[in-house]
């Protein structure tokens, strides 16, 4: 699947009471793949004395209680079950549910889509097909609270950051760089490039679900135009239109 070398899990001390066991150094679909599997089964039989699993896109951080479990001990539980992981090659869990999300690309609501179609090396209006066509997931859910990484894009989509920050982008922006989606969840400064804006807010402090995607969902983007995003982003829900699907 890959020409990658061969996947090597490390656990490492961090903080006064945490480990990090990562895959690989950089985002990749093979150690990605493997983190998923790993953090699910965490989740399924997390080992003992841990307080909090987070997973990331290719590393999952775990807290522990010093008085029920040591570092080492933890440590050498978390290699253990990342070694079982890459027995088979690994695959990622299949999604139990999809969120088709409405967006609008281009204009003021995706500055930079002709830069990033540029980079893609393909048109605008592939660019947006391509966008709404991948089978994208939900990969990490962080930075700030409810923000989603998501991806994978094409493998013409593994263009770096931009060299300077973007000043500023609003609550909804669909961001792309190195293959991923960021979509913020607040107005906030980056150095990924914009291509569309959904009125999707997958943080609400005071619903009753306040974070709606998690990490593993499916994610769909819908191409609407720019007066279907003001209706859209208007809605009192906070979901700007978007529709989950059960998938099992």
């Amino acid at each position: 699947m890959s020409s990658e070398p061969a996947l090597t899990p490390e656990a490492l001390p961090a903080g006064v009471d945490g480990v990090l066991l990562r895959f690989a150094l950089r985002p990749h679909p093979d150690a990605m793949a493997a983190m998923q599997r790993l953090a699910a089964g965490l989740e399924a039989d997390p080992p003992p004395g841990v307080t909090e699993i987070s997973p990331a896109l290719v590393s999952v951080f775990l807290r522990f209680d010093g008085r029920r479990t040591s570092r080492e001990a933890l440590a050498a539980d978390l290699e253990a079950r990342a070694g079982h992981v890459l027995h088979d090659p690994p695959a990622a869990p299949v999604p139990s549910r999809r969120w088709h999300i409405p967006a609008a690309f281009g204009g003021a609501h995706g500055p930079q889509l002709a830069e990033v179609a540029e980079l893609a090396g393909t048109s605008e209006e592939e660019a947006v097909r391509q966008i709404c066509a991948a089978d994208l997931g939900v990969l990490a859910i962080g930075f700030a609270p409810g923000q989603p990484y998501i991806g994978l894009l094409p493998e013409n989509w593994g263009f770096p950051r931009m060299s300077a920050l973007n000043p500023a982008v609003p609550q909804g922006a669909i961001t792309v760089a190195v293959r991923q989606i960021v979509m913020f969840t607040a107005d906030g400064t980056t150095g990924w490039r914009q291509v569309g804006r959904a009125g999707f807010r997958n943080f609400v402090a005071d619903r009753s679900e306040p974070v709606a995607l998690r990490a593993g969902d499916a994610i769909r983007y819908v191409p609407v135009s720019a007066s279907e995003y003001d209706g859209l982003a208007a809605a009192a829900d906070g979901l700007g239109g978007a529709r989950l699907e059960i998938l099992a």
